[in-house]
């Protein structure tokens, strides 16, 4: 039998066993984004409790979620340099500590150090997702990194899931307050094991340094029209995802007379379904040619789904929505984060970049469409024209899809990677 010729395959020969030691680091990752997840909008069911407690109006309650999305848009870009020359293992253990100060909360005894907290959340979350590029690309090959990050997303959306739908209930036992700490918790004990357990990588192909990544290509990145026209489409749909997410249980409330436990679990539907959303959408584009449809497709659900969930009455037809958008807002995720290694000329340290551009874009937007929504409603009594903004602009994923070229499908680079 012949050596193999393929670099990664000598790479695991040689490190042997250390190499199976990937799925222990695979597992702590799939964690470290659930534990992001479940106190990603864990405040936004427990608004109106905030509200009565701190006597904040709902535009400044809305920060909770706003500020935390915009410093963790703004370490986006930075995140991955910042991994590098400090070390994955030792940002990721300090990004994790961060994300569990949510664990504080009980002690919380204003607004203001509760937004303090929130904070500190969104830095954690900023640093995280930019360090899990560099720790994927050193452990797993192409092919498995694909579906890894359908994974990580499917983790972090099932934490959303669980603790939209489940704090106002925790609330009713034990406060809102304590609800929240049990969230922050897990983070915590992740930090623990992550410090335990958690390594960078033996393997040493497809590693990524700051020193790699040179001003030339960021702006190859920042030029490349449909790199741009991606992160604006991802940037309407999570604006609206996220407009909807923190405010539709407390409309759902006001104006459809569902119980705070009932519209936090009607809400909390929408990253329940994404769950398996995110899977298939991380298996199908494997199977399917044409990626474009990956977009245009979820484009149409969730333009439908996303109007039909704060215009429609019925309880039916909003859970229906509810559903139709999940499936949307999260099966499309996994092909964008893979269809630009498709793109001509790109390279390891390019798709960093553009992974870090997506966080940053999309973060900033998810820091205005809440407060944009909750100024609205404070001002004309009504949340109805704020989501109809961001219910409008997601519409924008069909279109990238339909103006995506051909060639998006044809890089014979990627495609022997991935074989």
């Amino acid at each position: 039998m012949t050596p193999s010729s393929d670099p990664e395959d000598r790479s695991v020969s040689k490190y042997g066993a250390a190499y199976k030691y990937r799925f222990v680091v695979a597992s702590l990752i799939i964690l470290a984004h659930f534990s992001v997840g479940l106190n990603y909008f864990s405040v936004a069911p427990v608004f109106p409790l905030i509200m009565e407690d701190f006597g904040v109006n709902r535009a400044t309650v809305s920060l909770l979620v706003a500020l935390a999305l915009l410093v963790h848009a703004v370490f986006g870009l930075p995140g991955g340099v910042i991994a590098g020359r400090f070390g994955a293992k030792r940002v990721y253990f300090v990004a994790w500590i961060l994300v569990g100060m949510s664990a504080f909360t009980s002690f919380a005894g204003d607004f203001g150090t509760l937004l303090a907290l929130r904070l500190a959340y969104g830095i954690g979350f900023g640093l995280i997702i930019p360090t899990t590029a560099p720790l994927l690309m050193q452990w797993l090959k192409p092919r498995e990194i694909t579906f890894m990050n359908a994974l990580d997303i499917a983790a972090l959306t099932l934490g959303v899931a669980v603790s939209v739908t489940t704090v106002a209930p925790i609330s009713e036992e034990i406060g809102w307050k304590n609800a929240l700490s049990v969230f922050g918790a897990v983070a915590f004990l992740g930090s623990v094991v992550w410090a335990l357990l958690g390594k960078t990588k033996p393997l040493e192909f497809q590693a990524i340094s700051d020193k790699s990544i040179s001003l030339r290509d960021v702006s190859s990145v920042l030029r490349n029209k449909i790199i741009l026209l991606l992160a604006a489409a991802d940037a309407l749909v999570f604006m609206h995802y996220t407009a909807l997410t923190g405010w539709l249980p407390t409309f759902y409330g006001e104006s459809r007379n569902m119980s705070l436990s009932e519209s936090g679990f009607v809400t909390g539907l929408m990253p329940l379904v994404g769950v398996g959303a995110v899977l298939i959408g991380g298996v199908l584009p494997l199977r399917v040619s044409d990626q474009r449809i990956f977009f245009v497709v979820p484009g149409l659900l969730i333009g439908i789904g996303g109007l039909g969930s704060f215009l429609l009455n019925s309880y039916i037809g909003i859970v229906a929505c509810i559903i139709i958008l999940g499936i949307g807002s999260w099966a499309y995720p996994p092909t964008l984060l893979s269809l630009p290694m498709r793109l001509k000329d790109m390279t390891p340290e390019k798709i960093a970049i553009v992974w870090g551009l997506f966080v940053t874009v999309s973060g900033l937007g998810m820091f205005v469409s809440p407060i944009v929504v909750g100024a609205i409603r404070d001002h004309w009594g009504t949340f109805i024209p704020g989501f109809m903004i961001w219910g409008i602009g997601a519409w924008l994923l069909l279109i990238a899809g339909l103006l995506l070229p051909a060639s998006v499908n044809s890089n014979p680079q990627f495609s022997q990677t991935e074989r």
